[in-house]
């Protein structure tokens, strides 16, 4: 009953409308479809070349963009270059300068401490003209002894006159003579010694007067007492004249 139903209602005046289409032909089906693939193909084209050449135009651009940074780049560094380059020979010069200033202010220096001694030694023997004293044979005067900045170093400072109306040249050498302890032991040292390398640097040669400066080195452990600067006569061995001196 129930199938008898379902045939009656489909074959009935309240069955489903049926559409009716007409079939085109297939050269009227080629005639749309293949102008639309043919557009749809040109579409597709026209966006790949465009976007090839948008895509060349912004390599060629970012190219040259770098191009220009690279000749930046090399630019700075050549530059860069240039000035340390510069700036290694500014700091040379620099340091010529200060060497030379650092050997112009020792000579200042050698110079000034010069022109003190010479003005001491004007003072000295204006003193000795307006006291009336007359020196009449080779005589030491002014004797300093002073510690140097080194542990160990001595400086010994002193004036040989010679005197007399007719006074001959005095050619010989100064020697110091330094006592001390060394530990519990007493000992001796004498500057220059006999076969030292240094005795030319000790040698006299004056008519007047002549300023003595020398520095002398006692051995490790060695604690100074006195010391007797001793000066020797050319050819002699006996001192023509020594005097002893302390710590000043």
């Amino acid at each position: 009953m129930k199938k008898l139903r379902l045939l009656k209602r489909k074959f009935s005046i309240a069955a489903p409308q049926l559409a009716v289409r007409p079939q085109r032909p297939w050269y009227v089906r080629w005639g749309v479809g293949v102008p639309a693939v043919l557009l749809l193909g040109w579409l597709l084209w026209w966006a790949y070349t465009t976007g090839l050449e948008f895509a060349s135009g912004h390599h060629a651009r970012t190219e040259d963009e770098l191009s220009s940074l690279r000749q930046q780049v090399s630019t700075l560094r050549d530059d860069n270059a240039k000035l340390n380059s510069q700036l290694v020979e500014v700091g040379r010069q620099i340091q010529i300068e200060l060497a030379a200033n650092s050997e112009l202010a020792q000579q200042l220096k050698s110079l000034n401490d010069e022109k003190a001694h010479l003005d001491e030694d004007l003072e000295f023997y204006k003193n000795m003209t307006e006291s009336g004293v007359h020196v009449d044979k080779l005589t030491i005067q002014r004797l300093k002894v002073t510690q140097d900045s080194l542990p160990g170093e001595y400086h010994c400072s002193l004036l040989l006159v010679q005197g007399g109306q007719r006074p001959k040249e005095f050619v010989g050498r100064v020697q110091f003579v330094v006592t001390g302890m060394q530990g519990s032991q007493k000992s001796v040292v004498v500057v220059p010694g006999p076969k030292s390398p240094e005795v030319d640097a000790y040698g006299l040669n004056f008519k007047y007067y002549q300023r003595v400066e020398r520095s002398f080195r006692l051995p490790a452990g060695m604690s100074f007492d006195s010391v007797q600067v001793r000066v020797y006569e050319h050819g002699s061995d006996e001192p023509k004249v020594k005097q002893d001196a302390t710590l000043s």
